[in-house]
């Protein structure tokens, strides 16, 4: 097979022809060669320090959208506004007339895209351009982004992101499926400063149109819906999940995959548990009382992350054995870092990023020039409050003990922000540390995937929202009813997987950031295939939470009984618990009417019946 010389010989390249159109027409055309040259874009070339990302806007003059700094390991990048620094829940909007649930982007802004369409491509034509060539995921999609030269940080994050394949060594039955366009102005000059990213879907092209320059809803998720709408077509999915191998101290492997909306945990699944300074485990401290609840655990288990947030299961092994079989589809990972708030709050990662073997790419971060960035030191939206957002790129390379190819998965979880829930303020913050869920509910809780509360991920307020079918639906431009069966036929599929439900920020009355997810990795990492006894589990008081524990005991350790069944807290009681699942039942009949269309399966909409109609968990054990 025979290679292309991108920098030399781009017309062969199979492109379409607006495409070539623009290329022909801009001002200069760059395919970078490597990471280092990208990084040199990024800070405006050789030599800089600093540099200001800016945009001429008319009736504004220049508009600076970020800056770049150079520090000792990588680059800081910060947006002149709070807005920019995390991903606008609505930012995506469908420009084509195929099918869809998804807002059209004439319904929303009352024209029709190939209007504006054509201005981005105008647009480009008058700037130096880059152009970055990549695979989506781990399939044999080819994809081509173009941005102007001068957003060499966001190209470089693609590039982290999805990878690059080396303009030199392209082959040349290289198939463009997906082509992104950047134009950042035009979020000033056509959608009122908004975030916007719109994906318009042509016979055999997927584009995407990123107006902004923050890469979570494009570099990003716009990719992940370009996958979407692949499996889609192809019947397979791309699970919104983190995924790790847990090796116990016994070397008994259990591979647990993290589903649940942004900001549920899934990065957080990937790191070693926080430590108090004397190395003991704070499992929560209540929100009036300030009482703290700490326990030793000596030796936890080992870890070898998988997937981050997208776990590609294609149709060629996702149901083999009874098991979902998932792989990454990303070559890096877009790590939050608002929990990391002080120099010890987890060494293993700021280990990774203080001394990194390449320079990595920061945002939200404080940067001085030849400083070190540290992931403690987040930039703040206004006097005294941090952004909520902070993130770093980070390489699978540098993970270590990172696992390439399938991993066969043997418990699903799924997490969600949970709210303070007392008496006297009832909330759905009702969980226990740990649940069991049959698979229809876990089904159930895929569709509805609860937003949750205080999402630093998403400019968004603290009622209870949906992220929508997967907790993928904000990246997806389909039909919501084809991924509610694409997610139910792989869970029939896959008989042998177990499904689990966690919690965090809060249990009742008590404060407890992640650890209810660390501490059920240990549990379920030890347990392995070994079923419950019956006296283990009893049946939630609310049944959309499946079964709830009688007792759990971790390393000697047993967990508190109000941590496991919240009712018996004493702050919540019976009554507190009752109108909180009140709250989270009403939001559930109310999302998953949505699902009751024609076209869904027909087991799918006994199970939505059944919780409609106040299952129990035996009711929804018999049904699937």
């Amino acid at each position: 097979m025979g290679t292309i010389d991108l920098t030399k010989d781009w017309q062969r390249l199979n492109i379409p022809t607006h495409v070539r159109d623009i290329f022909s027409n801009c001002r200069g055309l760059l395919f970078p060669a490597s990471r280092a040259e990208l990084f040199e874009l990024a800070i405006g070339g050789a030599g800089n320090k600093t540099y200001d990302v800016c945009y001429d806007v008319p009736g504004k003059g220049p508009v600076v959208e970020a800056t770049v700094v150079k520090c000792k390991n990588g680059l800081s990048v910060n947006y002149a506004e709070p807005y920019m620094r995390r991903r606008d829940p609505d930012c995506t909007v469908v420009g084509d007339s195929k099918p869809s649930d998804k807002e059209r982007f004439s319904e929303r802004f009352g024209c029709e895209f190939d209007t504006v369409r054509a201005d981005t491509f105008n647009w480009l034509k008058e700037q130096e351009l880059t152009a970055l060539a990549f695979t989506l995921g781990e399939s044999t999609h080819g994809a081509l982004m173009i941005a102007p030269r001068n957003a060499g940080f966001f190209v470089g994050g693609l590039a982290d992101l999805q990878g690059m394949v080396n303009p030199l060594e392209i082959p040349e039955d290289f198939q463009v499926d997906c082509l992104m366009y950047v134009a950042p102005p035009f979020r000033h000059t056509h959608f009122n400063g908004k975030q916007v990213v719109v994906h318009n879907r042509l016979d055999n092209l997927h584009e995407i149109f990123s107006y902004n320059l923050y890469p979570g809803p494009s570099a990003k998720k716009g990719v992940y819906g370009a996958l979407l709408t692949i499996g889609e077509q192809e019947k397979w999915l791309t699970l919104h999940a983190a995924t790790v191998q847990v090796v116990t101290p016994y070397d008994n492997i259990t591979t647990i995959m993290h589903e649940g909306a942004s900001g549920s945990g899934k990065s957080e699944m990937l790191e070693f548990v926080h430590r108090e300074w004397d190395g003991r485990l704070l499992l929560g401290r209540h929100t009036k009382t300030g009482a703290k609840r700490i326990i030793s655990m000596n030796q936890t288990c080992s870890l070898y992350p998988v997937t981050d947030d997208m776990a590609m299961c294609p149709h060629e092994f996702q149901e083999k054995g009874g098991y979902v079989h998932a792989c990454d589809a990303e070559q890096a990972w877009f790590v939050r870092l608002n929990h990391i708030t002080h120099y010890g709050t987890d060494p293993h990662l700021e280990n990774i990023t203080v001394h990194a073997e390449k320079p990595l790419i920061f945002l939200n971060m404080q940067g001085v020039p030849d400083s070190t960035v540290l992931i403690w030191e987040h930039i703040e939206d206004s006097p005294g409050k941090r952004c909520p957002n902070p993130r770093v790129i980070l390489p699978r390379k540098l993970m270590p003990g990172c696992v390439d190819g399938a991993v066969e998965v043997h418990v699903r979880n799924f997490g969600i922000r949970t709210p303070p829930c007392t008496r006297k303020q009832p909330s759905y913050g009702i969980m226990g540390f740990l649940h069991v869920l049959p698979p229809a509910l876990g089904w159930i809780w895929r569709l509805i995937s609860p937003r949750g509360y205080d999402n630093p991920s998403v400019t968004d307020d603290d009622a209870m929202t949906s992220e929508g079918v997967g907790s993928y639906w904000p990246f997806a431009t389909g039909l919501r009813v084809d991924h509610a069966n694409l997610i139910l036929r792989q869970i029939q599929k896959t008989p042998q997987v177990r499904y689990t439900l966690t919690p965090n920020q809060h249990v009742g009355a008590y404060a407890v950031s992640f650890m209810p997810q660390w501490i059920a990795r240990e549990y379920l990492a030890r347990r392995g295939a070994a079923k419950f006894r019956p006296e283990q589990l009893v049946p939630a008081r609310c049944s959309l939470l499946g079964y709830a524990f009688a007792t759990m005991q971790v390393e000697g350790t047993h967990l508190q009984h109000d941590f496991l069944r919240v009712d018996e807290q004493p702050d919540v009681g019976p009554d507190g618990y009752d109108a909180g699942a009140k709250i989270l039942k009403s939001f559930f009949d109310a999302e998953l009417k949505k699902f009751l269309v024609p076209e869904l399966n027909d087991v799918g909409r006994k199970i939505i019946e059944c919780c409609l109609d106040n299952g129990t968990v035996k009711d929804y054990e018999a049904l699937l």
